[in-house]
């Protein structure tokens, strides 16, 4: 393809809660339940935080890092399961924060998880067609999960932007496919609070399923094998299943070492595997293939196959926080101030 990812950035709120502390209130272990999904801790943001103020955050560093003009930015989508309005676009607010409007298209993605991966193939047809020059791509998510329920120990907060076009490509896409089913693994109607899931069933057939036969139609498309890619990286609604997607496939440790974020900041929904594609990028040098595969529940997978290039050892990478920071750093708080925050608590009345 013609067109690639020329910029990127990312955000995570600063806020921490543990396993064990969400654990200790409901009588369970959490600390046993972190190390059964491969989560140590996850993101908790601010009351002032949401999809748009962390999408805001991620492109700004993106835009000052490509050296872009917003005013040539043509297309902006923001894919998420948690936008702040029913009826109202992320999109515009985050477009006109950075400077990008008026002339250009916005929208809303939405298919759960894979909705800033899904972004991303909506910009490369648009680049790579001629009809805009550059088109931004936005996960973000600030979901989180019933009280007591499983999620809960999972469900965070973060966002990550990539700018699409075709001049001073960082990373190459080679190809991109996607696998998609009718798997009701994990849903939320209009009016409910909290999503709801089918327990065991989103691992199989739903996660891994799509996650493997979409990862083996893009090397099939791709003419590659596992030991092609340096790095690869899988959509994380915890840090155990990607690891053994991974194995299952053929790839080893090392390879998802970069990719796999979860375990630091918890599950960031339609962020999870683009944050993880931006630590790659973050530590990357040129000349390195990569592989991504995303996923959302409903069901489907979005894949790329993608390959840095010698811009990317000049690209400014130093400006903004790395990625890197958001997994080692963090305010740890409290379930009451983690539950007064999220909106747990509900006052009486209308």
């Amino acid at each position: 393809m013609e067109a690639g990812i020329v910029s990127y950035g990312a955000y995570v709120p600063r806020h921490r809660i543990t396993p064990a502390e969400i654990g200790r209130v409901w009588g369970v272990d959490g600390e046993a339940m972190g190390q059964g999904l491969n989560v140590r801790r996850k993101s908790v943001p601010d009351p002032d935080e949401d999809t748009i103020t962390i999408s805001t955050e991620a492109l700004r560093t993106a835009l000052v890092r490509g050296g872009i003009d917003p005013q040539q930015i043509g297309a902006l989508y923001v894919g998420s399961e948690s936008h702040p309005y029913a009826v109202k676009p992320t999109a515009t607010v985050v477009a006109q924060a950075v400077g990008a409007t008026p002339n250009l298209t916005a929208a809303d993605f939405e298919f759960a998880c894979k909705a800033g991966t899904a972004a991303i193939q909506t910009c490369l047809g648009l680049v790579g067609a001629g009809m805009i020059r550059y088109g931004v791509a936005i996960g973000t998510d600030t979901s989180q999960g019933a009280p007591g329920d499983a999620l809960e120990y999972s469900a965070s907060a973060g966002g990550a932007a990539y700018v699409i076009g075709k001049e001073n490509v960082i990373c190459r896409v080679h190809a991109t496919a996607s696998y998609t089913t009718d798997t009701p693994d994990f849903w939320r109607r209009e009016g409910q609070k909290y999503p709801s899931h089918g327990g065991r069933f989103t691992g199989e057939p739903a996660y891994f399923r799509h996650v493997t036969e979409c990862a083996r139609r893009i090397m099939e498309i791709a003419g590659t094998t596992p030991k092609d890619y340096g790095h690869v990286v899988f959509h994380q609604p915890n840090g155990k299943f990607p690891l053994r997607a991974g194995k299952q496939l053929g790839f080893s440790d090392a390879q998802m070492r970069y990719g796999l974020v979860t375990p630091s900041i918890g599950n960031t929904y339609s962020a999870a595997a683009l944050l993880g594609l931006a630590n790659v990028l973050d530590h990357a040098g040129p000349g390195e293939r990569v592989l991504v595969v995303g996923y959302g529940s409903g069901a489907g997978s979005d894949a790329f196959d993608l390959e840095t290039t010698d811009a990317l050892a000049t690209f400014e990478r130093g400006y903004g926080r790395p990625v890197e920071y958001f997994l080692e750093h963090g305010d740890e708080i409290s379930y009451a101030t983690y539950a007064k925050v999220r909106g747990k608590i509900q006052m009486g009345g209308d």
